[in-house]
């Protein structure tokens, strides 16, 4: 029986997953609050752990997989989420000393994120350099946005630097196509409306199965209010506070003190919001779903029409109350209730699935 393991290292904590036969999920762990409080959670057991920095909370991690009966030399392959693959890394790849240069070349495209999903590669390379390891690519799903889509309106300098919409995302929208299907037991509809809303939210536009639009672009910063992050802003009011203050200071606030957080002031998280039911709260509430729908006015035209709205993440699946918001103002697409589906996120799973199809694993 092959044992796949998935590796998906964020900026301040490290998920990992266990696959086994028909890839059946076997065990969870994650170390969060890297470099600060930190946390490890292996299975259901959870316990503060002094993780200073990613090196750290992977050891440890492996540690308590071993615990649990899943020593990392039993493992068959691993499968990475890599955030960021560019423009031409476009579809799972296996790791080589190549690719990892490829992936290292996109770190200043995603510097919170590609360092870590490297780091972690090169982990488990030096602890076990004959296990085969898969890179997938949280921006790959969109490669097949038309160049209207993603060019910017600046000038080519700007282009041949590597300023252009990407979109990210992308194996959740895939895990979302797949468990849809096997969900209605049909191909998914034409023209439909995806809906990724977590503390990180975006929306796709999938026509005949395939990506032509989304709502993040250069950085995951564009689109949608999110937890932290605000979401669609002019550059112009950018410029203006970075000559005032700072970068670094422009940089943190829109993407740690902004969306949720900076129009409540409460909190980032969107069940405490909905739990208060304050000015505050319900107005932050209401920003989001308000340009949820306004973008999806956006997707619906680059796919010149709807016939399915799928949610998924943290607040797609989980709350009810957010669905129907954006389901009001959606009303006048005439979508039928028996074409919004709910999808629970699979991207773990999904990384396992094209992992184990690279390497021809059973």
């Amino acid at each position: 029986m092959s044992r796949i393991l998935i590796v998906n290292a964020g900026s301040s904590s490290i998920k990992l997953a266990v696959f086994g036969e028909g890839l059946k999920s076997l065990l969870t762990a994650e170390a969060s609050g890297i470099g600060d409080s930190g946390e490890l959670r292996i299975g259901g057991s959870r316990q503060p752990a002094a993780l200073a920095d990613h090196a750290v909370a992977f050891e440890r991690l492996l540690e308590g997989l071993a615990a649990q009966g899943y020593p990392a030399a039993g493992f068959d392959a691993a499968g990475h989420r890599v955030v960021h693959g560019g423009a031409s890394l476009t579809r799972p790849e296996r790791v080589t000393a190549a690719l990892l240069d490829r992936i290292d070349a996109c770190s200043p495209l995603a510097p919170l994120h590609n360092p870590h999903n490297a780091a972690a590669i090169r982990t488990l390379t030096a602890l076990l350099p004959d296990l085969p390891q898969v890179a997938c690519f949280d921006t790959a799903f969109h490669a097949t946005n038309p160049e209207t889509a993603v060019r910017y309106a600046v000038p080519p300098s700007w282009q041949q630097a590597g300023i252009r919409r990407y979109g990210f995302h992308g194996l959740s929208y895939e895990a979302l196509l797949r468990r849809l299907a096997d969900t209605t037991g049909t191909a998914p509809p034409p023209r439909l409306l995806a809906c990724h809303l977590g503390n990180g939210a975006s929306l796709c536009a999938i026509a005949d199965g395939q990506s032509v639009a989304t709502t993040m672009g250069y950085s995951p910063l564009e689109g949608l209010t999110m937890g932290t992050r605000s979401g669609s802003i002019d550059a112009g009011a950018v410029l203006d506070r970075a000559e005032q203050t700072s970068i670094a200071e422009v940089r943190r606030d829109l993407q740690q003190q902004s969306g949720l957080l900076g129009l409540s002031g409460l909190s980032n998280d969107m069940r405490a919001l909905l739990e208060d039911g304050g000015e505050a709260a319900s107005f932050a509430v209401e920003h989001f779903c308000y340009w949820c729908a306004r973008h999806a006015g956006s997707m619906i035209a680059a796919m010149e029409g709807i016939d399915a709205i799928a949610f998924t993440g943290g607040i797609g699946e989980n709350s009810e109350a957010i669905r129907t918001k954006v389901l009001q103002r959606l009303s006048w697409t005439g979508v039928p209730e028996s074409a919004v589906h709910v999808i629970p996120a699979d991207e773990e799973r999904q990384i396992a699935l094209h992992t184990g199809k690279l390497l021809h694993l059973e």
